[in-house]
């Protein structure tokens, strides 16, 4: 069997958790999704949501390093409209967790093995 491949990891990673609202899923979907574009344009290297089953959404963010999120979060919100859709779809935000990245063996996106 070969070696899986190991690609460069992000220096800082945020684990975000929620309880959303009933109904709000698409709503924190699409602000999340367009926040996390326009955060792109300021370093950040990315995200993953996701759906867990223990009723709880996810989101996985990665950045460069600390000072690069710092500095991306300084500067005001991305896009005011967008967090506000965000928020009005939470029902219960939990502590952020910040990861430290051992190994990373998670493909790029829009890369497939084979």
């Amino acid at each position: 069997m070969p070696a899986a491949k190991h690609t460069p990891s992000p220096g800082f990673v945020v684990l975000y958790r929620w309880r959303l609202n009933p109904g709000a899923e698409h709503a924190f979907i699409a602000a999340w999704s367009q926040i996390t574009e326009l955060l792109r344009l300021r370093g950040s290297l990315g995200s993953r949501l996701n759906r867990g089953s223990d009723g709880l959404w996810y989101g996985y963010a990665q950045w460069p390093d600390a000072p690069s999120r710092d500095r991306a979060f300084a500067a005001g919100p991305v896009d005011a409209s967008a967090s506000a859709r965000m928020k009005a779809a939470i029902a219960e935000s939990l502590p952020e967790v910040v990861l430290e990245v051992e190994t990373d063996y998670i493909a790029a996106a829009g890369y497939g093995g084979g």
